[in-house]
């Protein structure tokens, strides 16, 4: 009795081990505890911004208009954005992105206490963060691999970004909401731009090894179409991102429409809201920690069109619920679709592509995910005033079911032309053993 007693405890520390193995390595454990908190003080200014703008104008309009100025540079810039950060230093470019971003929080706060804060001061720093968020995803996504070294460990690097993205993600809206209720909107701000402290001293800490590839010198337009023939023209490539695309131009804008639901068909105020937002961040969560429990990224192709297909589907199902604790778990499925089919896709990514062209990948990847939510919210909101929210809602998650099903169709092809690689990085070690014992036979000894 007292062996199977030990054993439990010996169980869950070698799955905490296997899920937390990134942090053994120094660098990312130093950005990882660094971008913890500053992306609390992110999620802070996300809810305080939009509250200041509403309580300034009382116009809706001006609330899009400031979501659609801090997003749509990041669809219009992020290719673009891919090529220099192929040909620069990632590191130091995330070190120029954090201190702009401190930037724009700081002069936000500075406005605010100077009281002559106004609507389109708002606009133009959305905008400017939207431009410094532009370089800083794709860069940010691409310098993973230079922190955690091995690439078996890149997507439990990754998905334990998620769950980094998605625990301040939690906390950030519930201390603004105490904090805009206690001071102001201002304390926000400057808790924000204070935050960038710790993430811009964690990226000064580490050491990182100088690029192993020398700076391109081809113009930035011909690097461009260079890194779009790449991406595009390698199916599993090309399809990851389009089922991306499609299911945040399409699903994502739930969050939108999230209000109307409450109000109109839940009939409920701001802690239903609460309430519903937060099943789906757990959900979320739940699903990053699943995925940082994988030892491999071997099987993750599956994920992608079932993990869509689940998402889809609770959209669907939260489409036609009129009772709240029937809603609650809805809302938690479809956190849990989203965020597993955001992280396999970042994942899958960024083990086949080739490390030259990992910047401008990963920027069709920020425009797949990030630059088509500015579209999809008015898209959403169009077809919630013409066909009333549910059935907007309905419509995307069905929109996710059939990118799901297309991709679904493509699995074999993708495996096949995907195998090569996990072999070439000796992520399938039998395989890849096997095809270097057969190839050092075929070749001729030296005379």
């Amino acid at each position: 009795m007292k062996r199977e007693s030990s054993a439990l405890p010996r169980g869950k520390f070698v799955t905490l081990k296997i899920m937390f193995r990134s942090l053994r390595y120094k660098n990312y454990r130093l950005f990882f505890g660094g971008q913890s908190l500053s992306l609390i003080g992110t999620w802070i200014q996300r809810i305080a911004l939009p509250w200041l703008v509403y309580r300034l104008s009382g116009s809706p309009f001006l609330l899009g208009l400031v979501g659609f100025a801090g997003l749509i540079p990041t669809f219009l810039l992020s290719p673009f954005a891919g090529v220099v950060i192929d040909r620069w230093n990632r590191h130091r470019i995330l070190i120029v992105t954090q201190v702009l971003a401190m930037i724009q929080a700081l002069v936000l706060t500075v406005l605010f206490f100077g009281e002559g804060i106004k609507v389109w001061h708002i606009i133009l720093l959305a905008a400017f963060l939207g431009c410094v968020n532009a370089f800083d995803m794709p860069a940010r996504q691409s310098f993973v691999i230079e922190m955690v070294e091995k690439k078996e460990d890149l997507g439990n690097a990754i998905a334990l970004n998620s769950s980094m993205v998605n625990s301040a993600r939690l906390l950030g809206p519930s201390i603004a909401g105490v904090l805009i209720a206690a001071v102001g909107e201002g304390i926000c701000f400057l808790l924000n731009g204070l935050s960038y402290l710790f993430v811009i001293a964690s990226l000064l800490l580490m050491n990182v090894a100088p690029p192993k590839n020398k700076p391109q010198h081809t113009k930035v337009w011909q690097g461009f179409k260079e890194g779009f023939s790449y991406a595009f023209g390698f199916p599993p490539i090309r399809l990851t991102i389009l089922l991306l695309g499609l299911v945040s131009l399409m699903g994502m804008p739930y969050a939108v429409l999230m209000p109307v639901f409450v109000k109109e068909i839940l009939h409920g105020g701001p802690h239903m809201f609460g309430f519903l937002m937060g099943a789906s961040g757990i959900g979320a969560l739940s699903g990053a920690f699943y995925l940082a429990s994988r030892k491999s990224v071997l099987g993750l192709e599956k994920i992608l069109p079932l993990s869509a297909a689940i998402f889809g589907t609770g959209l669907m199902a939260f489409a036609f619920s009129r009772i709240f604790w029937l809603s609650l778990p809805l809302m938690f499925i479809s956190g849990l679709g989203m965020i597993m089919q955001m992280a396999s896709s970042n994942t899958i990514l960024q083990t086949i592509v080739d490390d030259d062209k990992r910047g401008r990948v990963m920027s069709f990847y920020a425009m797949a995910f990030f630059g088509t939510a500015p579209f999809g919210s008015l898209l959403a909101g169009g077809l919630a005033s013409r066909l009333g929210a549910p059935n907007t809602l309905i419509i995307g998650g069905t929109s996710c079911l059939l990118g799901a099903l297309i991709f679904a169709t493509k699995l074999p092809q993708l495996k096949r032309m995907i195998q090569p690689i996990y072999v070439k990085f000796g992520i399938i070690p039998e395989v890849a053993s096997g095809i270097q014992a057969a190839a050092e036979l075929t070749i001729p000894p030296k005379e």
